[in-house]
């Protein structure tokens, strides 16, 4: 990374794009530079020949194929090795959200997913939501809940996602108290009065909770083996820092609440369930005591 700085982005760019090719693919050519950010071939001669100076351990010319391949003990500079992050633009290219550009493959590999149920977000309405976010303002919205659909003022201060859907944590008007609304339930939407509420006082949002996941203790030991490497645990757990607000739909999604599941299909138990469950109220209880000393504060200030 040495001199990085004083290099321009976009030949930053081209370097990580040549450790790219030779960690994920095995070698590279001209044409693949030129291809990818449309750059002449005297250019493209010139980002090889400057990374090769860059990083010289790294990279050597295959004559007969006319390729560049990596060397057996290659150390990305310029490349954030994850493979995390390759096999989630695999997932983004499959579901339309990244454009085949963004994929660096000459030929992709043999890839599908599983369908998933896209939940589409108006962009007018995510837009009104991102700016009373920053306005500190209000919305009116109407909002079709499982129960009915009406009109409610709330205001927005954070977004969330699940898992599965987008929320809108907000400050419920009507109700006194910080809610999640999913977006898609959102049909109308228009502005509404400066907000009067403090983020700070969201506890549920505010703290955190530890979860403790473990091998489901009906597990065999091979089983148990098993799992504890698919969810990279250490020592038989593996600890997880999640906001109070979402620890419920994390349990929900992972089948951690329901007891009465075989131990092969659960896979996992949440240790410390109760103890979150815990935490969860005494934050709402605590959210409604602040709340409550802040509406009095503010009484007392109207008094003459």
């Amino acid at each position: 990374m040495a001199n990085e700085e004083k290099r321009p982005w976009t030949q930053n760019r081209r370097f990580e794009f040549i450790e790219w090719k030779l960690f994920w693919e095995g070698g590279l050519n001209r044409s693949d530079l030129e291809t990818t950010f449309e750059i002449s071939t005297p250019q493209a001669s010139v980002d090889l020949r400057r990374y090769r100076e860059t990083a010289p351990h790294n990279i050597e010319y295959d004559g007969v194929g006319r390729t560049f391949r990596p060397t057996p003990d290659m150390k990305p500079s310029f490349l954030k090795v994850s493979a995390d992050r390759l096999l989630l633009q695999l997932r983004a290219l499959f579901s339309g959200a990244l454009p085949r550009r963004e994929i660096w493959f000459r030929d992709l590999p043999g890839t599908d997913i599983a369908p998933d149920i896209v939940r589409h977000v108006d962009p007018n309405c995510l837009r009104r939501i991102l700016d009373a976010i920053r306005t500190r303002q209000c919305v009116e919205v109407r909002y079709q809940s499982l129960t009915n659909s009406r009109t409610r003022i709330i205001a927005p201060h954070a977004l969330a996602y699940d898992g599965y859907r987008w929320h809108v944590r907000a400050w419920a008007c009507d109700r006194d108290d910080f809610r999640d609304f999913v977006l898609t339930r959102i049909d109308e939407i228009k502005s509404g009065p400066p907000a009067d509420f403090d983020p700070a006082d969201d506890l549920e949002w505010e703290n955190f909770a530890r979860l403790e996941l473990r091998p489901h203790p009906g597990l065999t030991k091979d089983q148990s083996l098993a799992i504890e490497r698919d969810y990279a645990m250490n020592d038989g757990k593996r600890e997880i820092d999640v906001r109070l607000s979402m620890a419920y739909y994390f349990i929900t999604r992972m089948n951690l609440d329901l007891s009465d599941l075989p131990p092969a299909r659960a896979q996992i138990c949440l240790s410390n369930i109760d103890e979150v469950r815990r935490a969860i109220e005494e934050a709402k209880a605590g959210s409604k005591v602040r709340i409550q000393k802040r509406k009095s504060r503010a009484s007392d200030q109207l008094e003459p």
